[in-house]
């Protein structure tokens, strides 16, 4: 979020604009969102960012739900059904996922689903007016190809909808 902008959570109008931004993006291809619901509450976000076509034909996954929702499990859930729309539908050949270290509870996401880390990227993104460093976890669709039954299967064990 930028510094000094409305809050999306606690701003309607701010909520809307968010919602037509992202309508915007998968219009155009260059991103696609999802909300992330169990028993009729919202509980999250996940989002395909930064999409780019051509030759390299990538984006970047990020997610977030709510602390009180949190260790349950939709997250996992919801990063499949995410490999599933942009490998599947959207004919991207990588997705990469940037998590901060000290971020445990996103860290264990992608280990729980065995997402092959890459490395570290100091100074990679800008959070809160700090450059952060960030491990760097990725998918293709190569891997997606072999994986997707052992992947799907964990969905299932699971029952949230995304």
């Amino acid at each position: 979020m930028v510094v000094g902008a409305p809050d999306p959570s606690k701003d309607p109008a701010a909520f809307a604009a968010r919602c037509n931004a992202r309508d915007r993006e998968r219009q155009l291809g260059t991103g696609f969102a999802w909300s992330i619901w169990h028993g009729g509450h919202f509980c999250g976000e996940i989002n395909v960012n930064n999409v780019a076509r051509g030759a390299f034909q990538s984006g970047h996954v990020g997610y977030w739900v709510d602390e009180r929702w949190a260790g349950q499990g939709f997250v996992p859930e919801a990063l499949v059904a995410v490999f599933g729309h942009a490998f599947d539908r959207a004919g991207l050949h990588r997705l990469e996922i940037s998590i901060i270290p000290r971020n445990q509870p996103s860290r264990r996401v992608v280990e729980k689903l065995g997402i092959r880390y890459e490395g570290l990227a100091e100074g990679y993104l800008q959070i809160a007016g700090a450059w952060e460093d960030h491990m760097r976890f990725g998918i293709t669709a190569e891997e997606w190809e072999i994986r997707r039954e052992e992947l799907w299967q964990f969905v299932s064990d699971v029952n949230v909808s995304v």
